[in-house]
């Protein structure tokens, strides 16, 4: 393994755009109340120019055409994951410095929304012996797409929840969907380019929109459209919601067809009368380099009696490291790419998981990144495989967060029909194994007495960082590798 670049070596980029990405990160804070206030606000927004372009089109504008879904059990292409990958890295290769910035804009907005569900989500389904894992740009993905279907009091709801405040009606302060979702777009184009940069490919990023309608529900076309500027693949299928067990069933078995992705979409507290079910599903695969995995599975203690057996992955490098002696953890740094890694935190007493979840999951956490500093470890951890679902209505509720996903939603730009949101669900597949190539010289060389030996062996929690975006893609609590998340 190549010894680690110094932080400010990372995220190839522009000086220009390496200092207005740290004047972001300066300005970035939270406010009071609901709502996250970030500066400067016109990469996200509507300008003058746009606003005359919508006024005019909106002015004896005909109704936009609408399609009712094709049945779900109609025959579907398989989803082609490969060419996903291929349109994200064609994306990031056309980025100029605005769309960088607003990438890492995005990537901030999304960061603290995700600090914010995340400590709901960790509450809800975080238990004692399971895992639990969120995507914040996924949650900011989801909200941002329903924002683009939006209208009136759900609109202003949505933006203030997406973290842009507005001063009134004017449209020069209202969120430009288009410009979000985008730039989502291009902070996993960012994430997964890297990887393509070398030949390595050494990570995948796949995110699919599936929306569920009842038979006879029509959609806007120009919002299924307008999705397509944050995930490649949208799927809109149409089921009877009569039997929410039935129909979950049918959504998975379709789900699954189409991408050999074997994730569940829970269904249960929605409503039978329901004509709108809609799940971010992303998959993630990263492969760690110079990692192999162990021939025997070994032991795992979920807590100080309990142990489980589970594979492992092995790997010897010069990692940035930080042991925290005061809070009693240590943060491991590990390269997927020049910009890209996977930060790997374990409580030095597996008793202070939650502790040391609220002490580092929070807006400021990223400050520990600059305590790293190189030095040759000798890692082990456990592969990991993680599905789970998750219920943005949940989590929103449990966070505070204004109600907008009840009987009052005005979705008009989805559909103008009798819309009655049943759920609206992220669903993650989460995948974490060992580059299965030759190691590097350099790897075979650490093979000294200094090295550090740091053994994931019990509960610990994870982020997957892409700092080209200032993007936390992925936040993740282990406590047991066998368990869903």
């Amino acid at each position: 393994t190549q010894k680690r670049a110094p932080q400010s070596e990372m995220a190839p980029a522009s000086v220009s755009l390496r200092a207005t990405i740290l004047c972001l990160l300066a300005w970035a804070g939270l406010a009071a109340g609901d709502r996250v206030y970030i500066h400067p606000f016109h990469l996200v927004i509507h300008n003058e120019s746009t606003c005359e372009q919508l006024a005019k089109a909106n002015a004896g504008k005909p109704k936009d055409p609408t399609f009712t879904p094709v049945p779900i059990q109609a025959k579907t292409s398989p989803v082609d994951e490969k060419a996903s990958q291929d349109q994200l890295v064609l994306v990031a290769a056309k980025l100029d410095t605005e769309d960088k910035l607003r990438a890492a804009m995005v990537g901030i907005l999304a960061n603290f929304l995700g600090f914010r569900i995340y400590g709901m989500h960790s509450e809800l389904w975080g238990v004692v012996h399971g895992a639990t894992i969120l995507s914040p740009v996924a949650v900011f993905g989801t909200l941002a797409s329903l924002y683009l279907g939006a209208l009136d009091h759900t609109a202003d709801r949505l933006q203030a929840i997406l973290g842009v405040p507005w001063k009134d009606e004017n449209c020069t302060s209202r969120l430009d969907a288009h410009k979000v979702l985008s730039a989502l777009q291009a902070v996993q184009g960012l994430l997964v380019a890297q990887g393509r940069a070398d030949g390595q490919g050494q990570l995948l990023l796949s995110t699919v929109v599936g929306l569920f309608t009842a038979p006879d529900l029509h959609l806007k076309q120009p919002f299924v459209q307008g999705l397509a500027l944050y995930a490649p693949v949208v799927l809109p299928r149409s089921l009877d919601f009569t039997d929410l067990e039935v129909a979950a069933e049918k959504i998975d078995r379709f789900m699954q067809a189409v991408t050999g992705w074997k994730i569940s979409s829970p269904l249960m507290g929605a409503s039978a009368d329901s004509t709108l079910v809609f799940n971010t599903y992303v998959h993630f695969q990263g492969k760690m380099k110079d990692f192999s995995l162990l021939a025997e599975p070994q032991e795992f203690w979920v807590d100080n009696s309990t142990s489980v057996s589970v594979p492992m992955l092995s790997g010897v490098g010069t990692f940035q490291h930080w042991s925290d002696a005061q809070d009693n953890f240590s943060v491991t740094q590990v390269p997927f790419t020049e910009s890209a890694c996977l930060l790997l935190i374990q409580p030095h007493y597996a008793s202070d998981l939650d502790k040391v979840e609220g002490l580092t999951f929070q807006q400021n956490s990223l400050n520990w990144i600059k305590k790293l500093s190189p030095r040759a470890i000798h890692l082990t951890m456990p592969q990991l495989v993680l599905r789970g679902s998750y219920d943005l209505q949940d989590l929103l509720a449990q966070a505070e967060l204004p109600a907008i996903l009840g009987t009052e939603l005005n979705l008009q730009k989805l559909s103008t029909d009798n819309l009655r949101v049943g759920k609206v669900l992220n669903s993650i597949f989460f995948e974490l194994e060992a580059d299965e190539r030759e190691p590097t010289e350099s790897t075979r060389q650490l093979n000294r007495p200094e090295v550090l030996e740091v053994t994931l062996d019990r509960p610990f929690l994870f982020v997957v960082y892409d700092q080209s975006a200032t993007a936390l893609h992925f936040l993740g609590r282990v406590a047991n590798p066998l368990s869903p998340a």
